[in-house]
């Protein structure tokens, strides 16, 4: 029995129904940027108090915002983090920062070197999900920066190598999520980024994902995200992974590498990118129609997830929401369809 049902809204209006979600950033208010700069200026009057207050208030601006458009699955868009890596590496014991790296162009990251074991301390997202789940009315989407990014995108001077720094890390992460679970969290994403740029290490993320889900229950929906890469070089590797759905970023190339995952047969859920994240153009509901198509070459309606191809953080704000929207709207009219018998799923899928 999948565990995707539990997200389908009581005023579902169609049959069919295919999930859609955020992958996580999005835009900040402008306003946010300018009180995280006041609260750091030791002149202004600006209070951590304040800051807290100011991250509570963008929360609940972007989970409204979320709900209006229609996501079945919402998220805050990570108002309170800084940077996919920095932020939990703040939050474990064994890091530190000795200033910022430059990665490229003009570009700096503020990288972390894990100078001793890395140690749970405290709960790094408990806080934010339970303000997010009260805040919001549908469901919560969590997402966490994966330990092979972690380690990857880090200085290892304590560990003979990243493998073991990533296994010492999953384990963290398995704890964290039994934390949320606790919590009431019933989706987790883990965003792995690094694998796009290296994949042969396919199984070592294989096997940080087996100490990750370690004792999480099976109504828990695990995805993977996966920003764009040569997928060929995981696949059909990945079908091995511990995961509930797999989340790639295939819209940026045109579903080029939508043949990828048809052979062999992809037997966990797609969760399918069909907003381009990196052009401010919006696509039109039509275009998104068709792009939701492409996920049936690969799975049946029934395990096929619809969210934008990556965070939307470096969009406007307004094209974020637009793109999101048009996204829900294409999606709900893809189900009408699907329950008309309108959409031929050729011989490769079918609809229950």
């Amino acid at each position: 029995m999948s565990n995707r049902e539990q997200f389908r809204p009581d005023d579902h209006p169609n049959e069919h129904f295919l999930l859609t979600s955020i992958v996580g950033s999005y835009p900040k208010p402008k306003w946010l940027n300018r009180v995280s700069d006041l609260a750091e200026d030791p002149d202004s009057k600006f209070t951590e108090e304040h800051l807290h207050e100011a991250h509570d208030d963008a929360c609940r601006v972007i989970i409204d915002e979320h709900e209006r458009t229609g996501l079945d699955t919402v998220s805050d868009g990570e108002m309170r983090r800084n940077e996919m890596v920095e932020f939990f590496a703040d939050r474990i014991e064994g890091y530190e920062f000795n200033g910022p790296v430059k990665v490229w162009g003009h570009n700096y990251f503020d990288k972390p070197s894990v100078v001793d074991d890395v140690e749970y301390a405290e709960s790094w997202l408990v806080d934010e999900f339970e303000f997010t789940h009260a805040a919001a009315s549908k469901p919560v989407k969590v997402p966490i920066t994966g330990p092979y990014t972690l380690a990857s995108w880090s200085f290892n001077e304590a560990y003979e190598d990243d493998a073991e720094l990533s296994y010492a890390l999953a384990d963290l992460v398995n704890e964290e999520i039994e934390a949320l679970v606790e919590a009431g969290a019933r989706y987790i994403q883990i965003d792995e980024p690094a694998l796009a740029t290296t994949p042969d290490d396919y199984a070592i993320v294989g096997e940080c994902l087996d100490r990750i889900v370690a004792n999480i229950p099976d109504e828990v929906r695990i995805g993977l995200h996966v920003c764009y890469g040569d997928y060929s070089r995981i696949y059909p590797e990945l079908l091995e992974y511990p995961i509930d759905e797999f989340d790639v970023e295939l819209c940026n190339g045109d579903y080029e590498q939508i043949d990828v995952f048809t052979d062999p047969e992809f037997t966990t859920d797609l969760a399918l990118g069909v907003v381009d994240v990196h052009t401010t153009d919006v696509e039109s509901v039509e275009e998104i129609k068709e792009n939701i198509k492409q996920g049936f070459k690969v799975v049946p309606p029934e395990n096929l997830t619809v969210s934008p191809d990556c965070g939307v953080k470096l969009l406007p704000r307004e094209v974020a929401r637009q793109k999101i929207e048009n996204m829900v709207t294409a999606t709900r009219e893809i189900e009408a369809e699907l329950d008309a018998g309108e959409i031929d799923l050729g011989p490769e899928v079918s609809a229950d």
